[in-house]
């Protein structure tokens, strides 16, 4: 069949159309912009120029399918002859893939709209932006791996590792035989909060009454319901619960209970030696005696330990040393005896009370070494519950405070006369019971009932507690060779000693002493200068174990669980008499007390003694009716071992001397110390043997 000219112009625009249409991809093919417009083929000039092709252009029309290549050459119609004027277009002829996929595709593809021309800013935008991004990710790289590298450690190292402070209990405080004095143990404190409280407030107080009690609380039902009705939170109820009695309040399964955990400082002994070892606060601060002094010994340390830990906050065990959660056994060992400091406080207490007396220390000492065995000071208080105590018994008097010695000066004032050469232990002092010296007037004690005591040997004076005649065995020395002596013994000296707050004493100084001789007279017999009762103590060690004068003090040292010394202090010791000068001293110390101070004798035994009755200064005064009476024995005389010293201050009533007061005291004391020690008698048939069960 024949077509027209326009017909082939327009079968021809439509095969070129699917040429073009079929070089797209066709697994993605590209959308026909139908807002474009298309160029029709060229026709005719007769023609007139074409728009787009109805099929082309209408959105709505259908497409009629294209005839293939191959029927219009097989069939072709007669075309009448262009005009001379138009030249001919050659169609050109299709390839054979293009008439093959024309068979294969029956159907005209989609007409898809042309792709969008990109946009030059937006690619560049875009393409700034990755840079941007990668240079910034980049400097961060930089700055994470290089500059900030330290800091970076740092942080790790904290989040992954923790510094371990190991908190140790400190170290026990035992005696002479390994009795506990102090020790750390676990406690808690109770704090109620009855806004908190699931049951009822009196079923809270009735529940926990009992327990508190059982836990040393002196507590009830009633006190407690009292106390939860006065505020809502923060009760603390207690601060002292042990363990069990803590269990038994979890155990109750109650809320609005706190228990909070601490170690807490607890004496055993309660009274006994508080002054001596002073005590733990609640913030575990030692105050006063030896766990303040001794801090650095009773402290168990061990280095800090660096310990890994998980993200959890678990810690890692690798890295913690072997005896980490080991702890050392030592014990700081005094050379104080519980039984012996027991025994006498008791007796001391007595005797304060009978005489209604201010306060009263008696201390007792081994003299070849300075050890002491009993420091008892009255009145004390309970390290356990300091915070009742009067502030005042805080202080152990014994050391810290400072009184003229009186009477039981005068032994060391004949031992210096001895030493010096001034006077022979034979020789005689005539005694005219009173005298003036520099124009002061110095009577004996006995002056108005007894008068003078004429001719004395040097044992009558102590025998008779001559002041007159003290008075002239110091005129015998020169004044300067005095005080020399006087500060040999250490008098006006800081105290060598391991206990602390010792006060020191007071002399005058060499010029008074060597221009005044007012001055040395009262000093002969003890007034005047100022010492402690152990000043007094370590004085009289000295002529008991032949001149040396020794270390007074309580530390023994560091000793293990078995009992063997891991570290033992040195004490030091001097010479400040001869042994024969010491030997005849103690000999007329043994007539005193056996002719003239007999309440302190004990059959068996040789003892040496000396009394002191001394008027009491205060701020350089004395106190009218005001006096301190004392008393120093030493056990036994032969072979002196021991040396008792016993002060009494202000007791009350007429007949209040050291004879009388202090006395008795260092002789029942005495008894107690060779019956527990197995002091042999010097007279055994007197006294027969030694109990068995005597600790040497």
């Amino acid at each position: 069949m024949a077509i027209s000219l326009f017909q082939a112009a327009q079968l021809r625009a439509v095969q070129l159309r699917v040429v073009q249409l079929l070089r797209l991809s066709p697994s993605d093919p590209a959308p026909l912009d139908r807002s474009t417009p298309q160029r029709s083929p060229k026709v005719n000039q007769s023609q007139g120029r074409r728009s787009r092709s109805p099929e082309l252009t209408s959105p709505g029309s259908r497409q009629e399918p294209v005839a293939p290549r191959s029927r219009v050459s097989q069939a072709p119609s007669p075309r009448p002859n262009p005009p001379a004027t138009i030249p001919r277009e050659r169609s050109p002829q299709p390839s054979s893939p293009i008439r093959n996929r024309t068979r294969r595709s029956r159907r005209t593809p989609a007409l898809l709209p042309p792709p969008q021309p990109v946009h030059q800013f937006r690619l560049f935008i875009t393409w700034l932006l990755l840079v941007l991004g990668m240079g910034g990710m980049g400097y961060r790289l930089y700055y994470l791996q290089i500059r900030d590298t330290a800091n970076l450690l740092e942080r790790a190292n904290a989040q992954q590792n923790t510094v371990l402070h190991p908190v140790l209990p400190r170290r026990q405080i035992v005696d002479r035989f390994g009795t506990v004095l102090a020790l750390d143990q676990p406690r808690y404190s109770l704090y109620a909060h009855p806004t908190l409280f699931s049951e009822s407030l009196e079923d809270v107080a009735t529940g926990l009454a009992p327990l508190l009690q059982g836990g040393g609380m002196e507590t009830d039902a009633a006190t407690l319901l009292a106390q939860f009705m006065s505020q809502d939170s923060g009760i603390r109820l207690s601060d002292s619960l042990p363990e069990s009695v803590a269990d038994s309040i979890r155990n109750l399964g109650w809320n609005g209970l706190d228990l909070e955990k601490h170690q807490q400082r607890i004496y055993p002994n309660g009274t006994l030696f508080s002054q001596i070892l002073g005590y733990v606060d609640w913030e575990g601060t030692a105050q006063n005696g030896l766990e303040a002094s001794e801090l650095a010994r009773l402290t168990r340390s061990k280095p800090d330990t660096t310990a890994r830990r998980m993200g959890n906050g678990t810690l890692l065990p690798d890295n913690l040393p072997l005896d980490f959660l080991a702890q050392d056994t030592l014990k700081l060992q005094l050379t104080l005896d519980s039984r012996l400091q027991q025994a006498t406080q008791t007796i001391l207490q007595a005797q304060l009370d009978k005489f209604a007396a201010k306060r009263g220390a008696v201390i007792i000492m081994d003299v070849r070494d300075g050890s002491l065995l009993a420091l008892a000071t009255l009145p004390t208080y309970d390290a356990n519950h300091y915070y009742d105590a009067n502030f005042e018994y805080f202080r152990n008097w014994a050391l810290s405070d400072l009184y003229e010695p009186g009477s039981t000066f005068k032994p060391l004032n004949v031992a210096i006369a001895l030493e010096l050469g001034g006077i022979q232990a034979e020789d005689t002092i005539y005694d005219e019971g009173q005298i003036q010296v520099g124009g002061w007037p110095i009577a004996n004690h006995d002056f108005e009932s007894a008068g003078g005591h004429g001719v004395l040997s040097i044992t009558e004076v102590l025998k008779y507690s001559s002041n007159v005649g003290m008075v002239h065995i110091i005129q015998s020395l020169d004044p300067g060779q005095y005080h020399d002596a006087l500060t040999r013994l250490g008098i006006g000296q800081p105290l060598e000693t391991d206990l602390p707050q010792v006060a020191t004493g007071y002399l005058k100084s060499r010029e008074v002493m060597t221009t005044s001789s007012a001055d040395r007279a009262t000093t002969s017999f003890g007034q005047g200068l100022t010492v402690t009762p152990l000043q007094m103590v370590q004085l009289h060690g000295a002529l008991a174990n032949g001149g040396r004068r020794v270390t007074p003090h309580i530390i023994q040292g560091l000793v293990d669980s078995k009992g063997e010394q891991q570290w033992t202090p040195d004490y030091p010791e001097t010479d400040v008499f001869k042994p024969e000068t010491t030997r005849k001293v103690l000999d007329m110390m043994e007539s005193v007390v056996r002719d003239s101070t007999q309440v302190a004798t004990i059959p068996g035994y040789r003892i040496g003694g000396k009394t002191g009755t001394a008027q009491k200064a205060e701020n350089g005064v004395y106190i009218a009716g005001a006096k301190i009476t004392s008393f120093v024995g030493i056990v036994p005389i032969e072979q002196p071992r021991y040396v008792v010293f016993a002060v009494v201050d202000e007791p009350q009533g007429a007949n209040t001397f050291g004879s009388t007061v202090a006395a008795p005291v260092v002789r029942q004391v005495m008894e107690t110390l060779t019956l527990l020690y197995g002091v042999q008698p010097s007279d055994p048939q007197v006294v027969g043997t030694n109990p068995p069960g005597a600790i040497e």
